[in-house]
């Protein structure tokens, strides 16, 4: 969906403005603004809502307010660096803000943690700016309404979601409060939870619209929600319902692309197994292509291939060392994938321009789909030359970022044509895959349910990865040795199953900025973070030498520090911070 002027939407989503001043000549309304009284609807509610959508992307708040990537839906930055699935990457200095957040430094100033903080509560007063006026407007059915309210109180829920995964301690803002000054002295799950549920119960099975939430969707961020409060017996019945029932906007019944790959290109998007996406467009008149994944930009091979900016989010050794595969295709879970010949080979050093001959052992072939490394197709860009991409190898390493990244023969059309962001594109971010509910639903099992059972769903997605007419071919044949297969032996040990479906998570959502969150949620943050910067570090020690996690501080972020003088009240700050900073 196309976003729309945040002019529309500015004197409605500032709650407290409307009783800060009595002298009448205050009280108008700005020119070239809306007020309530116009915009109390159907089309105004609509625009709105609208415009509560279109913060999905992270991105609406104009330059100097916070860059794209600051917030971007992908969460690179959060849960992709901090999670151990990339660096940084670039050089030193660039973006050197996200430095001291990948080592798990990140101070209350930092502005990356403030451009996260204002694009989500913006997106909270829009969902309750859609309620306000929904309330006011009598030219709205009463199905209608509901949906409205359905679609609102999702989108409130996802905004407040997004904010508890990052700094935990979080005020609830609803739309019956005034301002933003509400205390995070309590715990919001209750609220997010409340929301989702009144999504789930009252939105429709599919709609008319690509890009509309409805009740499976719901129903998915719900379970979600359930799963990363540790409910399983709550989330799995909701798993279970959309795995037998649910149905995609297009009325066809949700499942697993038969190719892995087709859940990141352009072409493919809005598919079967797409259960919540943010919509991404470009060439659609708005002309500097901030509807195509701004918050993305950054993260394109240096220079000579797509997107020519900037270096950005390069996968780290250790998780292309994860995608190892033994002799049955079978993932590593001993944690040897990151010891002598078992690391996968790279071209660290060695110029272009030199032979390179990539890895032959055995590899899941969606590294390949994950990753950019050299001597490997990289997508239909030909074959990925290595250092000629790279920035600074000894800083990011050898490696580049390729799910997002469109095809060369998309260039211009699924991209802005012009400008120094070529990277904006047309290709979605998926917030949630079906793989996702099959693995939610496998973890459920191991939790309160059968091992076969969680072993049969973690199956159906190693199966699929198993497909070799999605294997990466170099002149008509597998570009690797690409071995992978299902779990063939009963599982009966409990911690090895769940050992095994937390692998598949790494391996499954590699670069798609779920991994340190879900490491938190597992409450295993600290034993993983440790151990990866313990390999990690010694690779890429610009970087990483001396970074550390702390426990009971690390697993959130802070509260910006603006934010928590902004929330002064009589000398008095409603915000408090969070543990450690």
């Amino acid at each position: 969906m196309k976003k729309i002027l945040f002019l529309v939407l500015i004197t409605i989503t500032l709650g407290g403005a409307f009783y800060a001043c009595q002298e009448s000549f205050l009280d108008r309304p700005p020119l070239g603004g809306l007020d309530e009284t116009t915009l109390a609807n159907s089309k105004g509610v609509e625009a709105v809502l609208i415009g509560a959508y279109s913060l999905l992307d992270g991105w609406a708040q104009g330059w100097g307010s916070g860059d794209a990537w600051h917030a971007s839906a992908s969460n690179w930055v959060f849960g992709g660096i901090c999670g151990g699935d990339a660096h940084k990457g670039s050089d030193n200095g660039d973006q050197n803000a996200v430095n001291p957040i990948a080592r798990y430094e990140g101070l209350p100033s930092n502005a990356y943690f403030r451009g996260k903080w204002r694009v989500l509560y913006d997106g909270v007063a829009r969902s309750n700016s859609v309620l306000k006026l929904l309330a006011k407007a009598t030219d709205i059915s009463a199905a209608r309404a509901k949906q409205i309210e359905g679609e609102a109180r999702f989108l409130r829920g996802h905004y407040h979601f997004e904010a508890k995964k990052c700094f935990n301690n979080i005020p609830y803002v609803d739309d019956k409060a005034t301002d933003f000054n509400v205390p995070n002295d309590r715990d919001v799950w209750p609220d997010i939870v409340n929301d989702l549920k009144f999504a789930y119960d009252n939105l429709p099975e599919t709609q008319a619209e690509v890009g509309r939430v409805n009740k499976w969707t719901a129903g998915a961020l719900l379970a979600k929600a359930y799963m990363f409060q540790r409910k399983f017996a709550e989330a799995k019945p909701l798993l279970e319902a959309i795995i037998a029932n649910g149905k995609t906007s297009k009325g066809e019944k949700y499942g697993l692309n038969a190719k892995y790959g087709d859940n990141f290109l352009i072409a493919t998007k809005n598919n079967k197994e797409s259960v919540f996406a943010v919509q991404s467009s470009v060439n659609d008149g708005e002309g500097a292509g901030e509807n195509g994944n701004y918050g993305d930009v950054l993260n394109f091979p240096y220079q000579g291939g797509p997107g020519t900016c900037c270096g950005f989010y390069q996968p780290s050794q250790e998780l292309v060392n994860s995608f190892r595969t033994d002799a049955n295709g079978l993932p590593l879970l001993d944690g040897s994938h990151n010891i002598g010949a078992n690391q996968i080979k790279n071209d660290q050093g060695v110029d272009s321009k030199d032979p390179f001959t990539p890895d032959a052992g055995r590899i899941d072939p969606r590294l390949d789909r994950t990753v950019g490394r050299r001597g490997i197709p990289y997508l239909d860009w030909g074959l990925y030359p290595g250092e000629d991409w790279i920035r600074d190898q000894s800083y990011g390493g050898p490696y580049a970022p390729i799910k997002h990244v469109y095809k060369k023969s998309e260039q211009g059309s699924g991209s802005t044509a012009s400008g120094w962001a070529l990277g904006a594109s047309a290709n979605n971010v998926n917030l949630i895959r079906f793989a996702h509910i099959l693995l939610w639903a496998a973890e459920c099992e191991v939790e309160v349910g059968s091992l076969e059972a969680a072993r049969a769903y973690v199956n159906q997605v190693r199966a699929r990865a198993a497909n070799p007419a999605d294997f990466v071919l170099n002149n008509g044949a597998p570009a690797a040795n690409y071995v992978v297969d299902t779990y063939k032996t009963p599982w009966t040990d409990k911690t090895l199953a769940r050992k095994a479906v937390q692998f598949e998570h790494k391996i499954e959502f590699g670069m798609e900025g779920h991994r340190f969150f879900d490491l938190v949620r597992w409450g295993i943050a600290k034993d993983a973070l440790t151990a990866y910067l313990a390999y990690e570090s010694k690779l890429r020690v610009a970087a990483l030498g001396g970074a550390s996690f702390t426990a009971g501080k690390s697993e959130y972020f802070p509260i910006p520090q603006q934010e928590i003088v902004a929330s002064t009240v009589n000398g008095q700050a409603t915000l408090k911070q969070n543990p450690g900073y």
